[in-house]
């Protein structure tokens, strides 16, 4: 925390293009958060990638969502709108996209669907920071973009690390009072 997190949210920011970037121990806490801050009711349905790691799932599973796989196209090995289109339901809440080995996948196409659907997105950019869709970085076209920093990943903290994007200015002004547990806003 401080003066060097700050810096860091700051830059980080100004690297993908996002406007509210909060530094957590590792990407699965910040997959943690967007479920929490997704607000399930049960029988909620969460799109996701039956092609992904299980960090990628549980935290929603843990929330209330059920989970409803998608497949993925098998030369990019990421979901496309296509294979989440056939999955949704009246019931379906969110879609977890995950930019996986460096690809990317088709965003724009993503979003208009899920705006189409009035969907929540979850982009998990754990293994795409600096991954470019349409000239927009991966994790920053949906509500929540998660990043990380593990000793596995693009760049690291040699150790673990993670961030939460979110888009939407109100969420943004929860988040600190969450890290803190009400005490403050920062």
């Amino acid at each position: 925390q401080g003066s060097y997190q700050q810096k860091f949210q700051q830059r980080f920011c100004e690297y993908t293009g996002t406007r509210h970037a909060f530094a957590l121990n590792n990407a699965t806490a910040a997959l943690e958060l967007a479920a929490q801050l997704s607000q399930f009711d049960e029988g909620d349905e969460e799109i996701i990638p039956g092609h992904t790691f299980t960090a990628s799932a549980y935290p929603f599973l843990k929330k209330g969502a059920r989970i409803v796989w998608a497949d993925i196209d098998l030369n990019t090995r990421v979901i496309t709108a296509e294979t989440i289109e056939r999955c949704i339901t009246p019931k379906t809440r969110m879609i977890v996209v995950v930019h996986l080995y460096g690809y990317g996948a088709e965003m724009p196409d993503i979003m208009e669907l899920a705006q189409r659907h009035n969907l929540l997105v979850v982009e998990d950019a754990a293994q795409a920071l600096g991954v470019e869709i349409e000239g927009q970085m991966a994790g920053t076209f949906g509500d929540f973009g998660v990043y990380s920093f593990h000793s596995h990943k693009n760049i690291s903290t040699l150790g673990e690390g993670g961030i939460l994007t979110v888009r939407d200015e109100r969420i943004a002004n929860i988040i600190p009072m969450l890290g803190h547990n009400g005490h403050c806003a920062f």
